[in-house]
């Protein structure tokens, strides 16, 4: 019974790295970048929650509700001034701009706030510490299941947006072929600005998750890149949405069976599952469908049908 409740235990844990994955697979999907400041933005979101929080004594939930709309300037505007400029130099640049950010936000923080570790959990009353009892062996933490269910959420409406949306739709057609995309009438820059902006709001959902489970400094950030790196490879890069949060699973199941194993082994087990995806012919759990280039070829099709 205590391998049900590691598995149980690294199914919730799996939620929160499929936040983490959810906006970085989003810009590789979109524009084929892998943006290495995604957990630096993360930690960002977190520390402005944190800053509200010192000067109003409100609930880490309602401090997302003014922050969340800063992220999501923040991120329209570092495509518009970096990225995009960047995507016109070929594969390597955009990895050294976003490099390049990473660096300023983590510097920028330390400046800011100090290296000390900090965390909103305490803000959250019994909500951290409140679990439920299934039987004597396996307990579901109500943060964990919180946070599990939010990530169901985000994904699902993502998938509606991307599927049943006409701003979806174009996104869609630019990640296919922007070039054919932009003779139907898409604008693939404000594409990809708005896709970058959803996706550092994701990431800021997620900042908001890593603060309420545990401590955070202006260093957290590549620790959080490594985990979504590895979900977005172990779903399958590039090959599905849904991915992401089932690699994020998978990811999270192997670290707590790992450390049941062993303590010392409970990251390194998550590594071991990475590096065996990776190598393996498949690529990850989830590989291309023979339908989805075409959901993107219809998507082109109705828009010029329109």
């Amino acid at each position: 019974m205590t391998w049900v409740n590691d598995v149980v235990q690294g199914i919730l844990l799996g939620g929160y790295y499929g936040i983490i994955a959810c906006g970085l697979a989003l810009m590789f999907g979109v524009m084929r970048i892998i943006n290495l400041a995604h957990g630096d933005i993360a930690v960002l979101g977190a520390y402005l929650m944190y800053l509200l929080l010192e000067h109003w004594n409100v609930s880490p939930f309602i401090a997302l509700i003014p922050v969340l709309p800063v992220m999501l300037a923040l991120g329209y505007v570092l495509q518009r001034l970096i990225l995009q400029r960047s995507l016109r130099s070929g594969v390597l640049t955009p990895l050294l701009a976003t490099f390049g950010v990473s660096i300023v936000i983590q510097n920028a923080l330390e400046q800011g706030f100090g290296p000390d570790v900090q965390s909103l959990g305490g803000q959250t009353g019994s909500l951290v510490t409140a679990a439920w009892q299934i039987n004597s062996q396996v307990s579901i933490a109500a943060l964990s299941a919180l946070i599990f269910g939010a990530a169901v959420v985000i994904y699902g409406a993502l998938q509606f947006f991307l599927a049943r949306t006409a701003a979806g739709r174009r996104m869609r057609a630019a990640a296919e072929d922007p070039d054919t995309a932009e003779l139907v009438g898409i604008d693939s820059r404000a594409v990809y600005a708005r896709a970058t902006a959803i996706a550092v709001g994701i990431a800021t959902i997620g900042g908001l998750a890593l603060a309420l489970r545990t401590t955070f400094s202006p260093y957290a950030g590549p620790d959080q890149l490594i985990f979504a790196f590895e979900a977005v490879v172990i779903g399958g890069l590039g090959a599905s949405l849904w991915g992401a949060l089932l690699g994020g699973i998978v990811l999270g199941v192997a670290q707590t069976v790992g450390a049941q194993i062993n303590p010392e082994w409970s990251v390194l087990a998550g590594h071991i599952v990475f590096l065996v995806v990776l190598v393996s012919p498949r690529g990850g759990l989830l590989t291309l469908r023979s339908g989805g280039g075409g959901g993107a070829r219809a998507a082109l099709q109705r828009l010029r049908a329109s």
